[in-house]
């Protein structure tokens, strides 16, 4: 399956709409446990982004934690189970979440711990409505669209990863506008590829626990190796564009980033070699020594790089 990908003309859009950016605010002791807070949604929900985040310069660390801590408990709004709540009080939580994110962002504060963290670094580094509100409408669409052709799955994939990419990369860049405008292609590919490979390995929860099926033309119950692998194909076509912009970022990113995309791309050959009807019923994991030694590696990458400049 092959999909239609519009990236320049859209990252170019959104970046001349960013909010801008504005110095360090001195943290309160409010500001502190809202930090705190989002680190401990990290932490909870994702050992393999917990590692990449503890490869951050300490300088934006907390922001991207921060970052991931509002799409986390969005996504948990929409698809937490083990909460029987109906899709209309979803929605209103969902609802509630945007405005709330919205204001917080406005005024500098909210009584959501997360979304107030969230709201000190998107007003530190100009992340405005135009990511957060495409976020938030994949979001809601999760609540009502059980199926997807190639137009609904380019817009869901936009907004519930790619410009969660152009946020960390907000942060990263740090108003280097010119390195934003370079990097946003890059960063919105990675993003898709995240995305795509979580899509694969949660199939068995979306289909049977959601009633929710992603990849366009896809009949999960005749799901074979062929349809396997024509997915992974685009997802390491996104990859393989990804990894060419990694070397450009910031140090501060840079091998945090490096860590992810081997992360994921691992995950993808443990995909390849997963048989279609398995990953109906099982979820595919990278083993946390491989984890180890696929951050091993790539800090012995950026090491030498650091040598040969």
């Amino acid at each position: 399956m092959t999909l239609v990908h519009d990236r320049d003309d859209a990252t170019t859009d959104h970046r001349q709409q960013a909010a801008p950016a504005r110095r360090d605010e001195p943290a309160t002791t409010y500001d502190v446990a809202a930090t705190r807070s989002a680190a401990t949604v990290v932490e909870e929900y994702s050992t393999s982004f917990g590692w990449a985040c503890r490869l951050l310069g300490p300088e934006v660390r907390d922001h991207v934690r921060a970052v991931y801590a509002l799409v986390r408990v969005a996504d948990e709004i929409v698809d937490d189970i083990d909460v029987e709540l109906t899709t209309e009080q979803r929605g209103a939580l969902l609802d509630g979440m945007e405005a709330e994110t919205a204001e917080a962002v406005r005024v500098g504060r909210s009584t959501n711990l997360v979304v107030h963290a969230f709201a000190r670094t998107a007003r530190r580094f100009g992340i405005g409505a135009e990511l957060t509100a495409p976020f938030f409408a994949s979001m809601r669409a999760d609540l009502t669209v059980t199926e997807h052709d190639a137009d609904s799955f380019e817009e869901y994939v936009y907004g519930s990863a790619e410009v969660v990419g152009l946020m960390c990369l907000r942060v990263f860049v740090d108003g280097d506008d010119a390195a934003y405008e370079r990097l946003a292609p890059g960063a919105r590919r990675l993003g898709a590829a995240f995305q795509k490979v979580n899509f694969l390995r949660d199939l068995a929860d979306d289909v049977d626990g959601r009633g929710r099926t992603y990849f366009p033309g896809l009949d999960v119950a005749s799901f074979t190796d062929a349809d396997r692998d024509a997915l992974l194909a685009d997802v390491d076509a996104d990859l393989d564009a990804a990894a060419t912009a990694v070397s450009d970022l910031p140090r501060n990113s840079r091998l945090a980033v490096r860590t992810a995309h081997g992360l994921f791309a691992e995950l993808s050959r443990r995909l390849h070699r997963t048989p279609a009807a398995t990953l109906r019923t099982r979820r595919v994991r990278v083993p946390d020594a491989v984890k180890a030694r696929i951050v091993l590696a790539a800090a012995a990458r950026e090491a030498a790089g650091r040598v040969r400049s």
